[in-house]
């Protein structure tokens, strides 16, 4: 039996037994961000753009909720930076904020390494006003107040380094599939084995299916800020894109001119139905999310259109045919060699 089931269960339990993203952030950070429990509250924090440089203005956005992921409101908070040589470089004075998601600026002077020192209130502090630097960063003495702190690093070259390498690691096997599939086609074109369009309509499917396979990949942490179980599907509706188009691919490169025409017609009819099925189950789900509230949508409101969604839903509905056009194709191939072989 093919694996794919037995994936799709793992991500349906793991995505089931999940619980909410806290964070209200735009996205879920990876790099230079914080999720910390104090007291009765969870305190996230990111930075925008995440990869920040030195002269760059940069947005510190804030997120605090309760343990049960609902806003709070009146919180009162400080927030203090620190240099690595223990320097307080900026302060942000006591200031009541009537819901727990904010965002404060700051352009941080020099690349390195500083520490973000977060205050909220348990009592009365002096509002408007900043407290003195302290030694002992998370010192709470003479403070009505919690202290969590997050270690940032800031670089003029770090972004673009993790960037490039992550796509390196994307698109490079990318390339070296499609390097094979050229080598294929170009042999099956010498052969004369390509004399209609379906075979090149194959390979445009396979190539599809990679595609949207890579934007769902791509998109995956835009969403995890809303709910933890979208970046999961995400991942899972990418991981199945990509290995429809990888096991298209093996079929067709193991499928030679000896083999038994109705075991290749059965492997193509099921390996293209689950293509289809899933295809669909995605462009239905997306225009569902575009034109009312997704299923587990903490705002209640439809999705924003968005180029990175329209893309990958216009490359689906081509799937979608192009599939339909292989499987009638499939058939028809069936049947002319079938009566051939008696």
């Amino acid at each position: 039996m093919a694996p794919w089931p037995y994936a799709l269960a793992v991500a349906v339990i793991i995505a089931l037994s999940v619980p909410p993203a806290f964070a209200h952030l735009e996205h879920l950070p990876h790099y230079n961000g914080m999720q910390r429990g104090v007291e009765d509250y969870v305190i996230h924090q990111a930075l925008e753009p995440e990869y920040a440089g030195p002269g760059q203005l940069t947005a510190i956005m804030f997120s605090v909720q309760d343990y049960d992921g609902n806003d709070v409101r009146d919180v009162e908070t400080m927030v203090e930076i620190y240099s690595s040589t223990g320097e307080r470089v900026k302060a942000f004075p006591w200031t009541k904020h009537d819901i727990g998601d904010f965002t404060l600026y700051y352009t941080f002077p020099k690349a390195g390494n500083y520490q973000l020192i977060f205050s909220i209130a348990n009592g009365p502090v002096n509002s408007n006003t900043v407290d003195p630097p302290r030694g002992t960063l998370l010192s709470t003495a003479g403070c009505n107040c919690e202290r969590v702190v997050s270690n940032l690093n800031i670089s003029a070259t770090f972004g673009d380094i993790f960037t490039y390498t992550v796509l390196g690691a994307i698109f490079a096997p990318l390339v070296g599939i499609g390097s094979v599939l050229w080598i294929s086609f170009r042999k099956k074109r010498s052969a004369g084995q390509l004399s209609d369009r379906s075979e090149i309509i194959k390979y445009a499917v396979m190539l599809s299916a990679l595609g949207g396979g890579m934007v769902h990949f791509a998109v995956f942490s835009e969403h995890g800020s809303l709910r933890l179980e979208y970046p999961i599907f995400l991942i899972t509706a990418g991981g199945m894109q990509v290995s429809y188009g990888i096991m298209y691919i093996m079929l067709t490169l193991t499928s030679g001119a000896g083999a038994d025409p109705a075991r290749y017609y059965r492997k193509t009819v099921g390996l293209n139905l689950f293509g289809m099925a899933g295809t669909a189950i995605l462009v239905g789900l997306y225009t569902y999310s575009v034109i009312f509230p997704p299923p587990l949508s903490p705002t209640d409101q439809p999705e924003q259109l968005e180029v990175a969604g329209v893309v990958a839903k216009y490359v689906e509905v081509f799937l979608i045919g192009g599939i339909t056009y292989l499987m009638r194709y499939e058939k028809k191939k069936l049947r002319e060699q079938i009566p051939s072989k008696t």
